[in-house]
């Protein structure tokens, strides 16, 4: 499928999405709020999202079309996506559902996928903290409307999504169940709590893109179109540069992951975006039950901006194809954040210092140890005493 959105207003619609479900207290209601802003990043005949239920049952939230699939509770061993669900894959692309057994092996629940000729589909994996919570699905008439590029981009869409869609599915699970009325009271201010976060987050990002990344873009339409406009290539220089600083304030939203499903869970995510579809073996191991989420919450968030760069160094250039994340206590009152990854080293001569820079940065200001060194690939380690 060809690229619809450039990845600047890619960026922009992403953010979008998480405004959009601010507030939204149901799931049926935060579905239709972002439908549109998915439809136009991928267009779509149909789209669903099934999330993981009491066990071995899923329930599926719809739409573009009402099917069988929302209007009750089904099987795992007979959904479509069963390989998906049970973690046999990450992924499920096909140009023709219809005509593929992965989809409509016997006992399938596959009738809206006949009835509809839902051809073109594509379906990723949602993840909360490392585990499966559903798939969100999307499929299409046409036959072969989906490639790879579309895979990178329901994932990332999928990735905006989780966080909010398992809280109003836990939340909807608790509403199906008896509770006393303290209960209640506690869920409320908790939702209460969680939408005054997301906004304070929802306003703090259209300030950034206020302030920045508008007045960039204002001042290359100005170049671009004055009596002596920019060469080329100083102009794609900057777009670039736009781009980068674009890149950066998506990121910064991610610790609302942070705050939400903590600090093991977000590097997750954010590894598995960086790295997409190299076939990297990727891998986050937290021995400390938890500890960067005890901290002050600017010291996390700074450990986690610095893993961000690490790891984006070894998906970017290092070629690798394994890469770690190990958070560990080595020693009383001491935590290390390891990144490894099994590439081709630092360069002498990097072409690229600033993110090395803002690395250190980031740990000097939080008195943090930042260690680079070479052992058979790369080895990134920050080491914070934490004085407990």
């Amino acid at each position: 499928m060809a690229d619809i959105l450039g990845e600047p207003r890619s960026g922009v619609a992403l953010l979008d999405i998480a405004r959009r479900l601010t507030g939204v207290t149901d799931i049926t209601g935060a579905l239709g709020a972002v439908a549109g802003d998915i439809a136009a990043l991928i267009p779509f005949t149909h789209c669903d999202i099934c999330l993981l239920d009491r066990p071995g049952w899923v329930v599926s939230h719809e739409v573009g079309i009402r099917t069988r699939w929302s209007r009750a509770s089904g099987r795992i061993d007979h959904a479509p996506i069963r390989d998906l669900l049970l973690g046999q894959c990450t992924v499920m692309l096909t140009e023709d559902a219809t005509q593929d057994p992965r989809y409509t092996f016997p006992g399938a629940t596959c009738e809206p996928i006949l009835n509809h000729k839902l051809r073109a589909r594509v379906n990723v994996l949602m993840r909360v903290r490392g585990e499966i919570i559903g798939t969100l699905n999307l499929s299409h008439s046409t036959r072969g409307l989906y490639d790879t590029e579309t895979v990178d981009l329901a994932q990332q869409i999928a990735d905006v999504l989780s966080p909010w869609f398992h809280i109003l599915h836990r939340s909807d699970r608790a509403r199906r169940m008896p509770r006393s009325a303290t209960g209640d009271e506690g869920l409320r201010r908790g939702a209460l709590e969680l939408t005054r976060a997301l906004e304070a987050e929802r306003q703090r990002v259209g300030m950034d893109l206020h302030d920045q990344t508008l007045a960039d873009l204002s001042r290359l339409l100005r170049e671009a179109t004055g009596d002596q406009s920019l060469p080329r290539d100083m102009l794609a220089s900057r777009l670039r540069q736009t781009i980068d600083d674009l890149r950066r304030i998506i990121d910064t939203a991610v610790p609302t992951l942070l705050e939400l499903f903590g600090f093991a869970h977000a590097v997750r995510v954010h590894l598995e975006r960086a790295s997409g579809e190299t076939g990297t073996l990727l891998e986050v191991e937290d021995l400390t039950d938890g500890a960067p989420d005890a901290l002050d919450p600017t010291v996390r968030t700074a450990l986690f901006h610095i893993t961000q760069e690490a790891i984006n160094n070894a998906t970017r250039h290092a070629g690798a194809s394994r890469i770690s994340v190990t958070v560990d206590h080595p020693a009383p009152a001491i935590l290390t954040i390891t990144v490894r990854d099994d590439g081709c080293g630092i360069p002498v001569a990097p072409a690229r210092k600033s993110g090395l820079m803002h690395m250190r940065t980031r740990a000097r200001l939080i008195s943090a140890g930042l260690d680079i060194e070479a052992d058979r690939g790369t080895v990134v380690r920050v080491t914070l005493r934490t004085g407990a």
